[in-house]
C-alpha cells in the first residue's frame, strides 16, 4: 500500500511539472533502483573525429603525423647505411625496412635517376656515393631482403618491443 501511495505521488508530482503554464521542474530526482554511472565515450585529445578500424593500410603510422614519420624514417635509413646496425623499436625495425631495401636496389641500378633519388632520401651525400660504389658487387647474387630484423629484449622504461635491423 505504501509502495502504491509514493508511486501515484511521484507520478503526480512529475506530471505537475510539465503542466501548460507551469514552471520548470526544480525538485530532486526519486529513483528507485541504484544506477551506475555510464562510462563516458573516450575521446581523442588530438582529433574530435571518429577513429575508424585500418582495414587493409599497410602504412604503419607509428603515431606521428606525416612529415614527422617521413622525417624519422628517411633519419633510420641513413643510419643504417651509414652503421649496418641500429637498435631501435620493432614496428619502426619494420617500417623502414622497406625503405633500406629500396636504396639498396637503387645503389645496385647505379644509374642518374637512381642516384639522384637516393639523394632525395638519404641525408648524407657521401653516404650515398659510398652506397652506389659498394651496394652493386656486395649485392649482387641477391634480388631482394638486404636487412634482416631481429628481435631484443623489451626496453627498459616502457616495455616496448625492441629489435636489430641490419644490413645482410
Amino acid at each position: 500500500m505504501k509502495v502504491t501511495a509514493i508511486l501515484c505521488s511521484v507520478l503526480v508530482a512529475g506530471a505537475s511539472a510539465f503542466a501548460p503554464g507551469a514552471t520548470s521542474f526544480t525538485g530532486t530526482h526519486i529513483s528507485t533502483v541504484s544506477q551506475t554511472p555510464i562510462a563516458a565515450p573516450r575521446t581523442s585529445s588530438r582529433t574530435s573525429e571518429l577513429n575508424m578500424m585500418r582495414h587493409r593500410k599497410k602504412v604503419p603510422k607509428l603515431g606521428k603525423p606525416a612529415d614527422q614519420r617521413k622525417a624519422l624514417l628517411r633519419a633510420l635509413t641513413t643510419e643504417i647505411i651509414r652503421h649496418g646496425r641500429i637498435k631501435t623499436t620493432l614496428v619502426r625495425a619494420k617500417a623502414v625496412r622497406k625503405h633500406v631495401d629500396h636504396m639498396i636496389q637503387l645503389g645496385k641500378r647505379g644509374d642518374l635517376h637512381a642516384r639522384r633519388q637516393a639523394l632525395g632520401w638519404i641525408y648524407d651525400k657521401d653516404l650515398v656515393h659510398s652506397l652506389f660504389e659498394a651496394a652493386p658487387e656486395r649485392y649482387s647474387d641477391r634480388e631482394g631482403g638486404y636487412t634482416r630484423v631481429l628481435r631484443t629484449m623489451p626496453r627498459q622504461g616502457d616495455n616496448a618491443k625492441m629489435a636489430v635491423i641490419e644490413l645482410v
